[in-house]
């Protein structure tokens, strides 16, 4: 092997599982990956949850995350192998040879200790820097990294930040102690495309600068062609490919690869409205209490029956809060909603039982949507048993009819939300909204936490239902693909505002405002060299500006 920042050979990691009822197993969770890196080049790791690229991105630093277990081969970092060196050298190699940039800042962030002291922490506790010279670099790095006032943002705490600003400060906390090796692990997917993009911008601008290599972890093969030289595709713990970015992009060599090139392609022929929306949102005013600001202004939309309206913006636009006056959870401050020719109480406790049966939503985490103590089939079958009154081999046979039809099946019915997959969660999910035979279901950003293939399963799935269920989809999303799959119109919010809205073809055709025109130039396309054509058009904009 050529002397690489980064040589893995025959890497295999394994776990051991406690299935109820059952005694532990042990499991393979990657199966003998190889490859290296040099140093300044990028390696993107691509696949579906469960593919094994955080492990491996892990494996990188000899750390085993939840019980995993590196469990043969070798990882070589610098010459040195790293699997069965001493305690005091991983110490050295983590935090400053090698780095990490996780997918939550928030999460990773103390919220009681200012940004500064967070992000020089590494460097100075092991004696790389002193802190003025470690500050003089943080202060640097967030200058270059584009975020706002850099001399000053390090005295901020996290939550005076914005997600996309902390995210940032995140990548200066890796490139601080200038280490060699940088793993970042899915540092956009929680962001919306436009904080997406200048993330994007300042990473691969940091990378460049710096010369550090990295790996680039994700399951948005449109997003890591714009950083990575070369891409590696991970299914199931095995590398399905591996080659250049044009490569993979251009030419993909196996059907998984041309699986993910082609998910994101998939268009929705938007039908005209009917005379007599099922819901219409009218000149809605709204304002959280204990506030003296309003949230949403002047909002006006309509859902047409067996139709979708997705409803995008980024984040803070008012899509989620305009969904809770909707239904219920936030009343507001003037204007009404009218369902289905009447008009409903504004607040959740003024509905009747039809009311809320008639109105279902589904959420975007289905892992803290569903009780973990419950089976599928009592998930299912309590809209059943609450809104008809269900009970005994009626409920069960309804509860099969709903697993088919989200193509599950019977066998699914006893299991719990732990034994299931991502989108397994979310059909189950689906079913229960689907139980209380609803006119309108309220998708909020289901699919934003999915793979791109298994986010197209349950578009699909959606789809075919509303064809069976004539059922009308109000669609939560800040992902522009997503709307093209899914959106007969849409509603474009900003700062509470819906500042464009009609048929999606009139809102996906110029001109546009100029938040639609951010909005649409933001969502990465699938060829090479997109983003430094993004990057080059903004500095023309504001060099005429």
């Amino acid at each position: 092997m050529t002397d690489a920042l980064l040589k893995v050979k025959n890497l295999k990691i394994g776990a051991r599982i406690y299935p109820p009822g059952e005694k532990p197993k042990d499991i393979d969770i990657v199966h003998g990956v190889s490859f290296e890196l040099e140093k300044g080049k990028v390696l993107g790791l691509i696949g579906e949850s469960g593919a094994g690229k955080s492990t491996i991105g892990l494996a990188a630093m000899a750390y085993g995350r939840g019980g995993v277990e590196l469990t043969g081969g070798e990882v070589w970092v610098n010459g040195r192998e790293i699997l069965h060196t001493s305690r005091a050298d991983l110490r050295h190699l983590r935090g400053l040879e090698v780095t990490y940039v996780s997918q939550s800042a928030a999460a990773s962030f103390n919220p009681a200790k200012k940004i500064m002291e967070q992000v020089i922490e590494a460097s100075v506790h092991a004696g790389k820097f002193s802190k003025k010279d470690a500050e003089a670099r943080a202060r640097d790095l967030f200058d270059k990294l584009g975020l706002p006032d850099p001399d000053n943002i390090g005295d901020r705490y996290p939550h005076q930040v914005s997600g996309g600003q902390l995210q940032r400060c995140m990548t200066a906390l890796a490139l601080c102690p200038e280490p060699d090796l940088v793993v970042f692990d899915e540092p956009t997917t929680a962001l919306d495309v436009t904080t997406q993009i200048d993330v994007l911008m300042a990473i691969k601008a940091a990378i460049r600068d710096t010369g550090v290599g990295a790996l680039y972890i994700t399951h948005d093969l449109a997003v890591v062609a714009q950083v990575s030289d070369e891409i590696m595709v991970l299914r199931m713990g095995d590398m399905v490919e591996h080659g250049t970015t044009d490569q993979i992009i251009n030419n993909p060599r196996e059907d998984y690869t041309r699986d993910l090139v082609s998910v994101r392609s998939k268009q929705h022929e938007g039908q005209a409205p009917t005379d007599n929306p099922i819901l219409r949102v009218e000149n809605v005013t709204a304002r959280y209490k204990g506030t003296n600001f309003d949230v949403l202004h002047d909002v006006v939309m309509e859902l047409h029956p067996g139709q979708t309206l997705a409803v995008v913006g980024e984040s803070g636009s008012g899509k989620s809060t305009t969904a809770r006056v909707i239904t219920g959870l936030l009343p507001p401050r003037d204007g009404k909603i009218t369902f289905d020719g009447r008009e409903l109480s504004a607040d959740l406790n003024g509905r009747t039982r039809e009311d809320l049966r008639e109105l279902q939503m589904i959420y975007q985490m289905a892992d803290v949507a569903m009780n973990p103590r419950q089976t599928v089939g009592t998930i299912i079958g309590r809209p059943l048993e609450f809104y008809f009154g269900m009970k005994g081999a009626e409920k069960r046979n309804r509860i099969i009819e709903l697993l088919d039809e989200i193509e599950l099946g019977e066998g699914f019915i006893d299991r719990y939300p732990a034994e299931l997959s991502g989108g397994q969660k979310q059909r189950v999910c689906i079913a229960r909204a689907l139980a209380a035979k609803p006119k309108v279901i309220i998708c909020d950003e289901v699919t934003s936490a999915l793979d791109p293939l298994v986010a197209d399963d349950i578009l699909k799935l959606l789809e075919n239902l509303q064809k069976i269920e004539d059922v009308a989809y109000l669609f939560i999303t800040h992902d522009l693909a997503t709307v093209s799959a899914i959106a007969d119109s849409i509603a474009v919010m900003y700062q509470g505002k819906v500042v464009r809205y009609g048929p999606k073809a009139e809102v996906l055709s110029p001109p546009f405002d100029d938040y639609t025109d951010l909005l649409l130039s933001s969502v990465p396309e699938m060829r090479l060299g997109w983003l430094e054509e993004v990057i080059a058009n903004r500095k023309m904009e504001s060099a005429g500006n």
